[in-house]
């Protein structure tokens, strides 16, 4: 049978998402809880990986066992053997057919910067920090020059192993919450740290050291080595992926009924979700 996951985690005490031959991972960790109560080693495959520092408040993993136990052992029975920073919200049979990665169509993410002259003494590992006074209306403005289905080699780091940079961007936003700056982002997938990039290159733009319109310039322009740095990790979580309603999934990672899906050519292949 094959089981679906939720699952948010603390990423500041991990070296990512994926296994590692050495150091602490998320999907380490998720694998060595649930072989405990299905009694078998197994694959813990994620929806989208993320790097290290990097949050999750709705992972979404699958996983094949053919040991029958009761769902709530693969919530409070595997939650029993995971550290604190991981939690396990929500478990369910689904169809074979379902692949965690695969079959989810968008990506959301969020990053936080707080933005005032004082560095952060709470929640510094969730936390960007930037002192200087950020223009949220100016930035979320030049944002939406990237919009739609683009090439986003501006913004996709010189480890990137996607196949290809084309990416649909479906949404993004930035907004000022008090000290805060938030950035929300979701897309069909992401290159190698685009949304850490995308968040780097708007800074400038919030300073105002570069015009609204260097979004779009950069877009076009195509060279990572002129768009601005890379953001921390810290300020970034993965809200989680969604899926058509069809699967069966909990509301907070299910589309709309009305999604029009899109021809599969931008769609998730092998090997090409990345960090973002």
């Amino acid at each position: 049978m094959r089981y679906a996951l939720g699952i948010e985690y603390d990423g500041s005490g991990f070296h990512g998402w994926q296994r590692l031959a050495k150091g602490p991972s998320v999907q380490g960790e998720v694998e060595k809880a649930l072989a405990r109560v299905v009694q078998h080693p197994l694959d813990a495959v994620c929806a989208g990986r993320t790097d290290s520092g990097v949050h999750a408040t709705l992972q979404v993993v699958h996983f094949d066992s053919e040991v029958l136990r009761p769902i709530r052992a693969f919530v409070e029975g595997v939650n029993s053997h995971l550290p604190a920073s991981i939690r396990i919200l929500w478990a369910q049979a689904v169809e074979t057919q379902f692949h965690a990665r695969y079959s989810a169509r968008a990506r959301c993410y969020r990053y936080r910067i707080l933005n005032r002259g004082i560095r952060p003494a709470l929640m510094r590992e969730h936390l960007s920090w930037e002192r200087l006074p950020l223009d949220a209306e100016a930035m979320h403005r030049a944002s939406q020059a990237l919009l739609g289905e683009n090439n986003f080699s501006a913004f996709r780091t010189a480890a990137c192993q996607a196949l290809h940079p084309m990416r649909d961007l479906q949404h993004i936003s930035a907004r000022r919450e008090g000290e805060h700056i938030i950035i929300e982002v979701q897309a069909n997938a992401f290159l190698h740290h685009m949304v850490r990039n995308i968040v780097g290159s708007l800074l400038p733009v919030g300073r105002g050291l570069q015009a609204e319109s260097w979004m779009a310039e950069l877009l076009a322009g195509r060279d990572r080595s002129v768009a601005g740095a890379t953001a921390p990790a810290a300020g970034l979580t993965f809200l989680g992926p969604r899926y058509p309603i069809t699967w069966g999934l909990p509301a907070d990672v299910s589309l709309p009924a009305n999604w029009v899906d899109k021809p599969r050519p931008l769609a998730l292949l092998p090997g090409a979700e990345q960090d973002a």
